[in-house]
């Protein structure tokens, strides 16, 4: 009678043991940027799980490509739809790795639902204070334009069904920015008419870290700060996170959440925009420590 005990204790050790490696990792959820699609974040997705075996890795596959011009509001809902169930299923909670475009449309989905359970959100060389440069991105779109005439066309209800004009934010066209811009600015609790700015807020700080990740050689976020919550005035220079007007006012939480500690920022050179998911010491030294 013992073998067949001792055997079958064997089996339930492992089988513990296996839910264990399962459960000791949160599922971690992907979202991608502009022009891309999920199989670009394949090597992204290999990194958590080779360094952290059992892990869920969920690279959401909607919006991709040309369909990525679509509103950010569009985006949030859909993205929604699909995230809300996965973090149903997550007692213990969800990691977001959001990139570039995604980083926002992760914002926004953070704000806007009450009941999330992100516990880290790494927002990924993302334009989280908006975007003012002639990128290779931005002339996919605006081919003839230069910098200083697009708001022209973003600033217009037109411009406003491009995503890429949801953020984009002229700093010599402030006043203008604030009222025309039907994304950014409401999400930044900027604009006098968000009814929802105080619930956005408590909901966005449910959020237990916040990590920041960009740098000088990204050569598309422009200014590159823009990954870290910085900015330009209206001479061009950047103005850093923490004297940003939407910081200092604690408009959607930034402040809160840097006064908890909870706001992490790495800053490297070096790295091209296309090449932050798929750089292995990115993920070592930036991300991979969060993702518990």
């Amino acid at each position: 009678m013992k073998a067949p005990v001792l055997f079958l204790l064997h089996i339930l050790l492992l089988l513990l043991s296996a839910d264990a490696s399962v459960e000791g990792y949160k599922p971690v959820i992907l979202v991608h940027g502009i022009f891309s699609e999920p199989k670009r974040l394949q090597t992204l997705s290999n990194y958590i799980t080779k360094l952290h075996p059992g892990t869920q890795v969920t690279a959401v596959n909607l919006f991709n490509n040309k369909e990525s011009l679509r509103p950010l509001w569009t985006q949030v809902e859909g993205f929604r739809k699909v995230i809300e169930p996965l973090m149903r299923e997550a007692a213990n909670g969800v990691h977001l790795i959001c990139f570039s475009q995604g980083g926002l449309i992760c914002r926004a989905l953070l704000a806007t639902t009450p009941d999330h359970n992100v516990d880290t959100f790494i927002s990924l060389s993302s334009p989280q204070a908006g975007q003012y440069g002639v990128t290779d991105y931005v002339t996919k779109i605006f081919p003839y334009c230069v910098r200083k005439s697009i708001y022209k066309f973003c600033y217009k209800t037109i411009g406003q069904e491009m995503s890429i004009c949801n953020y984009w934010n002229d700093p010599h066209h402030h006043s203008r920015y604030l009222r025309k811009n039907s994304f950014l600015p409401v999400l930044d609790g900027e604009t006098p008419n968000n009814n929802n700015v105080t619930t956005w807020r408590d909901n966005f700080l449910r959020l237990k870290k916040l990590v920041l990740i960009g740098g000088p050689d990204d050569g598309v976020i422009t200014p590159w700060q823009s990954s870290h919550f910085g900015f330009y005035n209206s001479r061009d220079e950047v103005v850093e996170m923490k004297d940003q007007e939407f910081y200092r006012k604690d408009s959607f939480g930034l402040k809160t959440l840097d006064a908890r500690g909870d706001i992490w920022v790495c800053v490297r050179s070096g790295v091209k925009h296309v090449q932050w998911h798929s750089n292995f010491t990115i993920f070592q030294s930036c991300m991979e420590k969060w993702l518990t």
